[in-house]
């Protein structure tokens, strides 16, 4: 499958990118010299965003085959983890310094675990929450797949609430500055709102 092709207007690989560039910005965060990885890369816009705002190096990971960019695959900073799903995936000998996060189909409560396994002491996660997600976990798949805004931000403080529990602090978090892509033959208006939230184990804090 052939990567997302860049329009000459945009600065990222993908409109991933966008997102994440918005949340650092809104965060404070200088990601200069950081170990990352990027859970679900897809076409890289979270890679490509991290690289340009100066990270060390990238670990990027994906499902499925031949999505992420031939620029980013070229880049010697990005290691390339193809057809590897996250929630098995095997860390590194050196753990990271932050993970991004895009995953589809999966909430939050079973890739956080993942992520910890992967930062160091330290080490930050932020993470797209995706609330139409969350709810079908709560729901075991019989969540709505398009919802209203308010319906958006309740999943999300919802969300939010648990994390204490799984053993996360939440530091900082924004809207997305733009919204999910519809989903559905035909589906018409906006795609959902989705959320960045930067969080921390509370035993690395």
């Amino acid at each position: 499958m052939a990567g997302e092709q860049i329009p000459p207007e945009r600065k990222w690989v993908s409109r991933a990118g966008e997102k994440l560039d918005h949340a650092l910005d809104v965060f404070s965060m200088d990601v200069s010299g950081l170990q990352c990885a990027d859970f679900g890369c897809s076409t890289g816009g979270f890679t490509d965003c991290l690289l340009q705002r100066g990270a060390s190096n990238v670990i990027a990971l994906d499902t499925g085959y031949g999505i992420l960019d031939w620029k980013l695959r070229q880049d010697d900073r990005v290691e390339v983890r193809e057809r590897s799903n996250v929630l098995h995936a095997t860390p590194p000998d050196t753990p990271v310094d932050l993970v991004v996060i895009d995953v589809g189909w999966t909430p939050q409560a079973r890739v956080l675990p993942v992520a910890s396994k992967w930062i160091g002491n330290g080490g930050r996660v932020i993470s797209l929450i995706k609330p139409h997600y969350e709810l079908s976990a709560d729901t075991k798949g019989r969540g709505p797949s398009r919802l209203e805004d308010d319906q958006a931000h309740q999943a999300f403080e919802q969300t939010l609430a648990k994390l204490p529990d799984w053993g996360w602090k939440v530091v900082a978090h924004t809207p997305s500055p733009i919204r999910g892509a519809k989903s559905g033959k035909g589906r018409k208006g906006a795609g959902n709102l989705e959320f960045l939230a930067m969080i921390e184990p509370f035993s690395l804090s």
